[in-house]
């Protein structure tokens, strides 16, 4: 491409940026999705960024994977489909439907996402189902993607026959405001917990940034940091938690499993949740590591093995 048509397309993308609606309502779905809702009613997911399509499925985002922005090439995919494997199982109608990213500005006015409409996402996950199921998966990472979109697919089906009830006998009049949420939020416990993100993005940004490591979505966290976080949130929630933690993992022999997938659906798993909503606040209100330290040692201190020999009376 010249320089002159570069320049054309550059202009082109720029106006479409300048004059992308802004959503009216905008949110995050229980599966760690970006959603929003656009003046003209379209319901959108963001597919790339902290939250978008590609972070929850740990679709991993290469400077040399094609972009795919608007006035883009022909035929451009969004990186969650990119992958040559499931090339054979994306329909035609679904490349002509997601050519295009859906750009909108979300509540503020400020920033921009690239988005496509909700109703397209069980084809996507269909895409990487079928892939898996005729054994063209051969790499971990892709194989993790399509149990997650197994696990997505199967929580957005039975939420949606619910729905389907409920708009048929006019109960979702008399239904709770969020109880289609809550449904799908329980849903997501049983089938995909073990693949959504516990730790929100910002966690992992502000903690690279404490501890002077570049940040980059859908990094390699450094080994190291494993022994951070436990120090962070397991040593700092309950006497031997972490040890208990292992010790369900080791019998339930799921060595590769997350430690959080072992806590309680209730009272566990929702306190390391708002554990590190706050701990992610006292990140941001701190410039050095050490700083920050001391600080949650103030707030949420380190609590004491039952057999810790400092408890025993002299």
């Amino acid at each position: 491409m010249d320089n002159t048509n570069r320049a054309k397309k550059a202009a082109a993308m720029s106006a479409i940026v300048r004059s992308a609606p802004k959503a009216t309502h905008t949110g995050i779905m229980a599966t760690g999705l970006s959603c929003a809702v656009l003046p003209d009613g379209r319901r959108v997911i963001s597919m790339q960024g902290s939250n978008g399509l590609a972070d929850t499925f740990g679709v991993s985002v290469g400077s040399k994977m094609p972009r795919w922005v608007p006035n883009g090439e022909s035929g451009q995919l969004p990186y969650v489909l990119q992958a040559n494997e499931i090339q054979p199982f994306i329909s035609l109608e679904l490349r002509q439907q997601i050519s295009e990213p859906i750009v909108y500005k979300n509540a503020s006015g400020v920033g921009v996402s690239y988005g496509i409409d909700v109703t397209l996402l069980p084809s996507i996950c269909e895409a990487w189902i079928e892939a898996e199921k005729n054994g063209e998966l051969k790499q971990r990472n892709h194989l993790n993607t399509a149990v997650k979109a197994q696990a997505l697919y199967k929580s957005l089906a039975r939420v949606g026959a619910v729905a389907l009830v409920d708009e048929a006998t006019g109960y979702q009049k008399e239904r709770e405001r969020d109880a289609l949420a809550k449904l799908l939020e329980e849903f997501i416990a049983k089938e995909m917990r073990p693949w959504v993100s516990t730790y929100p993005a910002d966690f992992f940004e502000e903690l690279c940034r404490l501890r002077k490591v570049p940040f980059k979505a859908n990094m390699r966290k450094p080994q190291y940091f494993g022994y951070l976080i436990n120090n962070i949130t397991y040593d700092r929630m309950a006497p031997d938690l972490r040890e208990i933690l292992k010790e369900e993992r080791a019998r339930a022999k799921k060595g590769n499993a997350k430690m959080h997938q072992f806590l309680s659906e209730g009272t566990g798993y929702a306190m390391l949740q708002k554990r590190l909503t706050g701990i992610t606040t006292l990140m941001k209100a701190c410039d050095e590591y050490d700083d920050f330290i001391t600080l949650l040692d103030k707030v949420h201190p380190v609590l004491k093995p039952s057999n810790d020999p400092k408890d025993i009376d002299d």
